[in-house]
């Protein structure tokens, strides 16, 4: 209506909150010319007006100023239809002014503005923004006077304590509900002392500490003080340890049921946790590092994420299985895990028991004899037990057979004859169990040890493995065996075999033979002493230069230690495979003959097998490797390198589904039960440091009458001569003709 004041961000008391009917009592007040000395002399009529606090409310309140206005009629005053409370305030108030029907029902007296003040007023009016935005219209030309817009800011601020409540379910975003609300002020409580018990890894409690603060410390395991289905699940499989090799004693699970009180609710829930991360850890990695175990194992490391395992078990339909996980997820340790629970759940006795008679043995063909094979009605049981499938009803003691009988005795600790005697008889039928149980233990832990991932998808998932105990090497693809081959491997002691993972990337035909120098050190230089010729007459080159290095080396050529083909995969042991001139040795059961390099008895096929996984368009065969056998050497690169794992495996499953045991010939076996037995609260997954190999030159003093070959430049070193690099090659000695340069082959 034209002409009507309304007093912006007016304060009268707390307990106002009608603003419409405050505005229609200050028309009313500016309907009848009130003056200001009137409304003060009513204000000091009330003593309650007179504290400090509603002089200050007084005076923030602008007073009306004088307008030409007519005044208010009876319409100014019609009831809003939509507000009943509103409009039953202003006519109460308006009667004095307009006598209506109702005029008898309202005293004039009552029309007091300290009782309007104090009269309780419907909430909702004060909320409704229909309301709110005339007043703010109206009172836009007060915007200019600086002294009128302060009271503004005044009454946001004194209204902002009432909006704080609907600010509170940002608080409450975590959802956590009121009976879990004490453990997580337990929670953080923990997770804000320094003396928290939990987590021994520095890493681990702040990732752990992170997760929970993410939930505002709600309890993990929980609801209500109940353990929550993922609780269940992590908990059965904490207790299920065993059963992957691990001792469940590791990882304690918390009795929920005994946690009454909040104190110990929050203790239990980071208990669980905490065995959780121990479990996936080492799950995943192993109990121990590689490094404590010995200095000649290398794998890829592959070390679990907290944050990862949190988020991943937590989350997951099923607690247990996604807590399984980390364990090794290849076939050969799931079998070993299927024996062990076999070992452990089978009674006393064996299945198959072999009944007493006579010594059976197989005596293998000579020049001048046939052989000598024996009958009996027992071998098919034997076949069966021994895992010899080919002829199962066969009743004659073969050769197969009998090799079967001579790794039986040698995982036995017998003596290897292949002869089934009496004591062979007893072992056969009376195993010690134990000892199988920890052999499959410590192979499972070996297996943590390994990548996730043994092959190259983009071959087919290919990959080498070779077995050291079992001297074997295979090949393979898509999950199944491409091809297999024997093997000779390291001498135990310095000259063992390492253990390791890397990638073989390419190969070389007629390659010279670099001694490495372990060798030149420990062999060739003392026996130069001895005899200065002795390199000469091996067909071995020395070159000696000016720093005073020596390097031997065999240039190609079929009587090369390396014999025709290498097979190189760089790595810092400085082993590789390779052919060899002595194929004899391939008749033997026991193939640890070499100086830590691995010899491969058939590398022609080796080689066309590895070349038609990674370049199968170029239809390599045996016949076209051999066809490359000459004087230079010729590096065939492949396009993707081929990972090739060396592992210890002494116990496995074979084709048949038979447990198979082998002789621990580097005594891992023995170390690793001994440290798993011993450690008392050791931290085994440590790393420990090894001295490196050194790819320097040997030096050494040398008898005078030794003839060099060479004596320029230092030249490359064992590592770059080996596996590739600058090099500079070595002027030939007088009389001989120069080694041919190398050709690589790239296709």
């Amino acid at each position: 209506m034209p002409g009507r004041f309304h007093p912006r961000g007016a304060i009268m008391r707390d307990c106002l909150k009608n603003r419409s009917g405050f505005d229609r009592v200050l028309m009313a007040v500016a309907a009848t010319f009130l003056t200001v000395s009137a409304t003060s002399a009513l204000a000091q009529s009330d003593p309650a007006r007179n504290s400090a606090a509603e002089l200050a409310i007084d005076a923030a309140v602008p007073r009306p100023e004088p307008a030409n206005v007519p005044p208010p009629t009876a319409s100014d005053f019609k009831p809003d239809a939509t507000k009943p409370d509103t409009a039953k305030a202003d006519t109460a108030i308006s009667a004095p002014a307009a006598p209506t029907a109702n005029a008898s029902a309202t005293k004039p007296a009552e029309a007091k503005p300290a009782d309007v003040a104090t009269a309780p007023a419907p909430a909702p009016a004060a909320a409704k923004p229909d309301v709110a935005k005339p007043d703010v219209a109206a009172t836009e030309p007060a915007k200019t006077e600086p002294a009128k817009t302060e009271p503004a800011k005044s009454d946001t601020a004194t209204t902002a304590p009432a909006a704080a409540p609907a600010a509170e379910p940002v608080k409450a975003a975590s959802n956590i509900p009121a009976a879990d609300q004490p453990v997580a002020d337990k929670l953080r409580d923990l997770f804000g002392s320094k003396s928290l018990r939990y987590f021994d890894r520095k890493a681990e409690r702040a990732v752990v500490e992170k997760f929970y603060t993410a939930r505002d410390f709600a309890p993990l395991w929980t609801q209500g003080g109940t353990p929550t289905e993922a609780a269940k699940g992590v908990i059965a499989r904490l207790k299920d340890a065993a059963s992957d090799g691990l001792n469940a004693a590791d990882y304690p699970a918390p009795d929920f049921a005994a946690a009454t009180t909040p104190d110990a609710l929050a203790e239990a829930d980071l208990k669980l946790t905490d065995s959780m991360l121990d479990y996936a850890r080492q799950a995943q990695s192993g109990r121990m590092h590689y490094s404590q175990v010995s200095g000649d194992i290398q794998y890829p490391e592959h070390p679990t994420d907290p944050a990862e395992v949190l988020a991943n078990v937590t989350s997951a339909k099923d607690a247990s299985t996604a807590l399984d996980s980390y364990n090794p997820p290849q076939k050969l340790y799931r079998e070993l895990k299927a024996k062990l629970a076999e070992l452990r759940g089978v009674g006393n006795g064996p299945v198959i028991e072999i009944g007493q008679g006579p010594v059976l043995k197989f005596t293998a063909p000579g020049k001048k004899q046939q052989a000598a094979v024996m009958e009996d009605p027992r071998v098919p049981q034997l076949r069966a037990k021994l895992g010899v499938s080919e002829d199962a009803d066969d009743t004659h003691y073969d050769a197969k057979v009998a090799e079967a009988v001579r790794k039986f005795q040698e995982s036995a600790e017998l003596r290897p004859t292949g002869v089934l005697d009496d004591q062979t008889v007893r072992a056969l039928n009376n195993p010690k169990r134990d000892k199988q149980i920890d052999t499959v233990v410590v192979n499972m832990e070996r297996w943590r040890w390994l990548p996730r991932d043994l092959g190259a998808p983009a071959i087919g998932d290919a990959y080498v493995i070779l077995n050291i105990p079992d001297y074997t090497l295979k090949v393979m693809q898509h999950g199944a065996q491409v091809w297999t081959t024997k093997v000779v491997t390291g001498k135990p002691g310095i000259h063992a075999t390492p253990l390791l993972t890397e990638t073989m990337k390419y190969i070389t035909v007629n390659p010279t033979w670099n001694v490495p120098p372990s060798i030149v050190y420990g062999e060739y230089l003392p026996a130069l002493q001895q005899d200065p010729t002795v390199l000469q007459r091996m067909g071995l080159r020395l070159d000696r230069n000016p720093d005073g290095s020596v390097h031997i080396s065999q240039p190609p050529g079929e009587a090369n230690a390396l014999g025709r083909i290498r097979f190189n995969f760089p790595n810092k042991f400085l082993v590789y495979q390779h052919d060899t001139p002595d194929k004899y040795l391939f008749a033997k059961d026991e193939r640890a003959f070499s100086h830590g390099c691995m010899r491969v008895q058939n590398p022609d096929q080796y080689a066309a097998v590895l070349l038609g996984i990674t370049q199968p368009n170029e239809h390599y065969t045996a016949d076209k490797i051999r066809s490359m056998y000459g004087h230079s050497e010729i590096d065939l690169k492949f396009p993707t390198p081929v990972p090739v794992n060396i592992t210890y495996q002494t116990a496995f499953v074979d084709d048949a589904g038979k447990l198979q045991i082998r002789k621990d010939v580097y005594g891992r076996d023995a170390t690793m039960l001994a440290m798993l037995r011993n450690a008392h609260g050791k931290d085994m997954e440590n790393v420990v440091a090894h001295s490196q190999p050194s790819y320097s030159h040997p030096v050494g003093n040398l008898p005078t009458s030794v003839n060099y070959a060479s004596a320029g430049s230092s030249g490359p070193s064992f590592f770059e001569r080996l596996f590739g690099g600058p090099s500079v090659a070595p002027a030939p000695p007088p009389g001989r003709r120069p080694v041919p340069p190398r050709n690589v082959y790239t296709r």
